[in-house]
Order: structure tokens, then sequence, then C-alpha cells
């Protein structure tokens, strides 16, 4: 496995492992309603009272896909976890902003910079992490309030963790942002999420 400054042009691609709960959408237009579908068959597997709920999760995942789709994503996670009976809801986007994003900052400290103009406050941790295999990230911990209009009519805070990934000698950045709405858990689902992002590793 080639660690980021290994590289003299720009990697392929990238890989990363995630857990076996985890249900990857297809963010594909061609694809992306059968993998929803196939979803939302496996969540009410054994169901079959409840038509209502189940347009209303496709519609919410179809708006999500969508939206993703819209701004350079390439891969949508959804967790399938659970502790016992209770979901340990979370999801995972990962996406390639525009050529033009942050195109001035070369390194994840230039980055770090710039971003902390953005989300001053108490409730954001922003910080540089070096990643064994993929090399610095803008590392960046924040906890909102809630929008149940957009979140499946969640009113719990909601915890998101992103990295910025500067992509090897090509000026451009790949993302990983993770969120959860599980705000009693959400110190042990960052600790998922960070060590998900510390496999990440180029190709």
């Amino acid at each position: 496995m080639k660690t980021a400054d290994e590289f003299s042009s720009p990697p392929t691609d990238y890989n990363l492992l995630v857990p076996d709960g985890w249900f990857e959408i297809s963010l594909d237009p061609e694809e992306r309603d059968q993998s929803i579908l196939a979803l939302v068959d496996l969540q009410f597997r054994g169901v079959d009272n409840a038509p209502h709920l189940k347009r209303e999760l496709m519609t919410d995942l179809q708006k999500r896909a969508k939206r993703a789709y819209g701004i350079g994503g390439t891969q949508l996670y959804l967790s399938l976890l659970t502790a016992g009976p209770v979901p340990l809801a979370s999801s995972l986007l990962i996406s390639v902003p525009a050529a033009d994003e942050w195109s001035a900052c070369s390194n994840a400290d230039e980055l770090a910079a710039h971003l902390a103009d953005r989300w001053p406050g108490e409730d954001t941790e922003l910080g540089v992490k070096k990643l064994e295999a993929a090399g610095d990230a803008v590392r960046v911990r924040r906890r909102d309030a809630p929008n149940p209009d957009s979140q499946m009519g969640n009113t719990l805070p909601v915890t998101t963790l992103t990295y910025y990934v500067p992509i090897p000698t090509a000026r451009r950045w790949l993302m990983l942002n993770f969120s959860t709405p599980m705000d009693p858990l959400a110190d042990q689902m960052v600790h998922l999420f960070d060590t998900v992002a510390g496999t990440l590793h180029w190709i």
C-alpha cells in the first residue's frame, strides 16, 4: 500500500474499509432507484402494513442521493447497525468537490486556516490529523441543531465529522462526511468514524 508522499502523479482511485452493517446506495442516476429500493426492502423485511412509511423513506433517500450526486458525491453509505433494539443511525458521504473549490489551498494546513473562519464557535473542533496512508487531512467535528423537515423528523442534535483529504499531486480534495443524530452516543460514533477514515488509502 503506497502512502500519499509516494505518488508522483495523481492516484487513479481510493479505497477505505467500512463496517459490515453499512449499506452503500449507488449515486449513479441509472442505478440509484434500484439501490434505494433494495435498502427499503431490507429495512421493512417482514413488515407488510407500512406502505406509507416505506414511501416516505424512499422519497427521503431519493432526495439525499440526488443532492449528494449534485455536489460531487461518489459514494453514500447508511448504517444499519444496531445496539440491541437501538439503531445506530449514521451516514457517510464521500465526494470530490469541484476543481476550483479551495484550489488556492495546496495542503491541509492552508485549508485548515481557510476553514477556521467559516466555523467559529464552541460547537466546532478543527485541526490537522495525519492519516496513516492517505496523508495529512483537515478534521472538523461539529454539533448542529436538528432539522426535522430534512431529517425524517429527527429532533436530536446532529454530530458531523468531516475529513478534507488532499489528493496527491492533483490540487483536488476528497471529502469524507460522516453524520449521526445519536447525540448521547456521539463520542462513540465519532470514534468509529475516525477508525473508518484511518483506513483511507490511494490506489
